[in-house]
Parts: C-alpha cells; structure tokens; sequence
C-alpha cells in the first residue's frame, strides 16, 4: 500500500473561515501567520462574487489580515478567464461591483449578449432580469453559474439564499446545463494546484466552512477536507458527504494546529 504523500500547500476559504463581513473569525489571523512560518505554501480561494477581488483584498486587508492579491484566485477571475477564451459577451447577473471584474475599457458588456453569467446578486434575482436571462439561454446562449452555493453567511450573522437556486430555476426552465466556474469544480482546483506547484492533489489540504462546495469537493481530487464549523457550518454537515472530512474543526485557528501537529 502507498504511503500518503507529505503535505504541501493549504488551500484556504476566506468568508465563513477566516472572516464573516468585516468580523474576524477568533484567532484566524494568527493562525495564519503560523502557517506562513511553516514550510507550507498557502493559498486562498473564494467563490464570493458579491464583490470584486479588489474590494475583497481591501476588506480583508483593513480588517488585519496581510494578503498580497497573487495569493488569492477568486471564482470571479476564473469566470472572467472562461469568457474571454469562448469569446462570450455575457448578460451578467452579478452585483455592481463584482461586475468590474469583465469590464474591458471600463465599460460594462452590452448588447447583444451571446452569454449569461450569474453570481451573487440579489438585486438582479427579480423575474425581468431573470426572464431577460431565461430567453438567452433558451436561444442557446451559454449559461456560465460563477458557482451553486445554496446559501452562505450574511454579514448579519444569519444563513441567506446563494445563487444557486437561481442558477437551477435558469436550468430547469431553459433545459441546459451550466458551466459551473468555481469550487467544487475539479478544473477551478486544479488551476490553484498547478499554481502551488501541486502535481499530486493528495499534497493539499482544504480547509473551508462548506461541507460541499470546499471538502466534498476537494477530497473528490483526492485532497485532504477539513471542515470547520463556522460561517455556514450546520451541525451534523460532517454526516452528509462521503467520504466524511479528514477533519473536523472548532474553527480555522484549531485546523491550522492539527496540520502543524501532524
């Protein structure tokens, strides 16, 4: 039997691990300074698309954490990636800000849309905009989902729809399947892998809120999971996938000692 390769690089979830909003998660800035004092390479990775990676880093940086923008890929960056290689103009279901992302000149797509990109926008999930996005994609234009979380954790503290309800509703209604972008999607992973010099996803470890979305999915490529139980975390989410996390964690300040430890 094979020996499991020693582990490498930590791949690192951001809202619902390490911060909810502008609430730093208890001791997530210090665990990862711990991590940068290994001889681990970190990497974070986020499917948050109600803001723009700039404005992400800003948060982050302002509430204490010292993130550089090349240690951070985003679902948004991929999802832009994947447009400008098909060549698509998209309809974007995508919040003011997360919509600088594709704008090229500093101007928004406009029509004719030959596409259709939904993220987290809760002020374009009404039925016009919807609608306007169901007639494209049943002429056959792409539907690109960013990603199908089913909900996350709002700045309020309480759980909120994600946009992948509205994503199947465009499915279910237009009978397609979409290009999912961002986690769980093995390619998304393997593009982080490839950049922390990963051959083997078995030298990774994932650590995030969402059982499905960051351990399913990544112990699926053979990463290792651990789960931890903030942000969007619900007790018992450790029963629902198989097989189970590698590990289940208080918070990210505990996953980083049981690393460390091993």
């Amino acid at each position: 039997m094979m020996a499991t390769p020693a582990v490498k690089a930590i791949l690192i979830d951001l809202s619902g691990t390490l911060h909810v909003g502008n609430q730093v998660i208890t001791q997530s800035i210090q665990a990862v300074a711990k991590l940068r004092s290994s001889r681990l390479s970190i990497h974070f990775i986020t499917n948050t698309t109600k803001e723009s990676k700039a404005t992400l880093l800003h948060r982050l940086n302002g509430i204490g954490f010292d993130i550089q923008p090349e240690e951070v890929t985003t679902s948004l960056s991929a999802a832009k990636r994947f447009v400008d290689e098909q060549s698509l103009n998209p309809l974007l279901l995508l919040s003011r800000d997360a919509m600088t992302e594709f704008q090229v000149n500093n101007a928004d797509p406009v029509p004719p849309y030959n596409a259709v990109v939904v993220g987290l926008a809760p002020e374009k999930f009404d039925y016009a905009h919807l609608n306007e996005a169901f007639r494209l994609v049943l002429d056959a234009a792409p539907l690109v989902a960013i990603h199908k979380a089913r909900y996350y954790k709002s700045d309020d503290g309480n759980l909120s729809l994600g946009p992948g309800g509205f994503v199947s509703a465009l499915e279910y209604a237009a009978g397609c399947s979409p290009a999912i972008i961002g986690k769980p999607s093995a390619h998304f992973y393997r593009i982080v892998l490839d950049h922390l010099g990963c051959g083997d996803p078995r030298e990774a470890v994932m650590i995030g809120d969402d059982v499905q979305d960051d351990i399913h999915g990544a112990q699926q490529l053979g990463m290792r999971g651990i789960l931890v139980a903030t942000g969007k975390y619900k007790h018992g989410d450790e029963e629902t996938i198989s097989p189970p996390p590698y590990r289940t964690c208080a918070d990210f300040a505990e996953a980083v000692d049981c690393i460390l430890q091993d």
